[in-house]
């Protein structure tokens, strides 16, 4: 039963869901401060989501046409032993993301884009064998975009004077047509946080569980805004809330040469809006939010079939929550399954699996319903021992 752990223990982590709450995409893992001795891990997952609406009749009814774009995502980690307790890890990834663009109907010329990248360095303990506590520092870089159409901005203008804000009203109905196009651009901004956790082991039945908490951090993006009609937008400060998030991992060998793992984490996606100052000043609103935090979880097996050869297969289920959805990730829960499997040869390991994910239906503020989305993920890892 001990060898499940070195033969197994990595397989979960090596694909990301091809989608997961809010604009996560690829949390790091920090398994790697528990295998023995020096490693180096780098992964790689593309991922080609399929998201759909159709409008309803007052918005001229029609298709949405798929408006999120398919994307990669990276990982690196290094981790090394500094005598029998002490062990200390290097980690990199793509945590978050987005890419949003609108090419048919009403919502034509909609397009959203978030990109980032972290750096994690963590040390581990042994307070026992069977006890150990790790925490450390990260660092997430991120960058967005938004481009919004004359139309939707004219419609938003138009609903504020309905209710009667005057010089909305007066906007809408005496900007030139195209006048009202809408950007905003947020340079990259560096943010710190943290990360605390404590594990519990018993090799010999292949039991591990641990505890993860990631604070979050509070971006101020330097945004340059723009509408022609309205030369007084410029920009300023645009405060971005990322989310704490708190992950509970385990796995346990349940028979000879198989394990059980999952996972369950939570994520403060509540806390997250972009309401750029122009933009707010103009409509009174943000651009977009989430309503609801997220809990996401995993459950697999994995079996090793022989010296060199392991497989797992896993589901992952996040609830769908109703309310209203963001036209930039216009979709509500998901349900996944997922199949890979481990190579071994000497200090060289590689894995590899693919995850298809049924996401939730949707529908946004307009009454636009998103239904039948659905997501493709592969991802492959590639990991040495020294």
């Amino acid at each position: 039963m001990k060898t499940i752990l070195k033969a197994l223990g990595a397989l979960a982590m090596t694909t990301t869901l091809a989608q997961a709450g809010g604009i996560d995409r690829s949390g790091l893992s920090y398994a790697i401060l528990f295998e023995q001795g020096q490693r180096a891990e780098i992964g790689f997952s593309h991922v080609n989501p399929t998201v759909t609406g159709t409008y309803r009749p007052a918005l001229g009814g029609g298709s949405t046409g798929d408006m999120a774009g398919g994307y990669n995502t990276f990982s690196l980690s290094y981790k090394a032993d500094f005598g029998d307790k002490l062990s200390f890890g290097v980690f990199a990834g793509t945590p978050y993301g987005a890419d949003a663009n609108y090419s048919s109907g009403a919502y034509t010329g909609l397009r959203a884009k978030w990109e980032s990248k972290q750096v994690a360095g963590i040390l581990r303990y042994k307070i026992t064998p069977a006890i150990s506590v790790y925490g450390g520092l990260r660092l997430v870089n991120s960058q967005a975009s938004i481009n919004i159409p004359d139309a939707l901005i004219r419609g938003g203008l138009a609903a504020a004077g309905a209710a009667g804000n005057a010089q909305a009203a007066a906007l809408a109905a005496g900007a030139p047509a195209g006048t009202l196009a809408y950007s905003a651009n947020g340079a990259s901004d560096n943010k710190v946080g943290y990360i605390i956790g404590a594990a519990f082991e018993k090799p010999e039945i292949a039991l591990r569980v641990g505890l993860t908490y990631e604070s979050g951090v509070t971006h101020k993006f330097a945004t340059v805004e723009s509408i022609a009609a309205v030369p007084s937008i410029t920009g300023g400060t645009t405060t971005v809330e990322m989310p704490q998030s708190v992950k509970l991992d385990f796995q346990t060998g349940v028979a000879k040469d198989t394990l059980v793992f999952g996972s369950i984490r939570w994520s403060e996606w509540s806390v997250w809006e972009v309401r750029p100052q122009g933009y707010n000043a103009l409509t009174g609103q943000n651009i977009t939010d989430f309503d609801n935090d997220v809990f996401t979880y995993q459950l697999g097996v994995g079996r090793r079939l022989n010296e060199n050869l392991s497989v797992f297969a896993r589901v992952g289920y996040e609830k769908s929550n109703g309310g209203i959805a963001s036209r930039l990730a216009p979709t509500d829960g998901s349900k996944s399954f997922g199949i890979g499997g481990s190579y071994t040869r000497d200090k060289m390991k590689i894995t590899g699996g693919i995850e298809y994910v049924k996401l939730g239906d949707a529908i946004d503020g307009s009454g636009t319903v998103f239904s039948g989305a659905k997501a493709v993920g592969v991802g492959v890892s590639v990991a040495f021992s020294f």
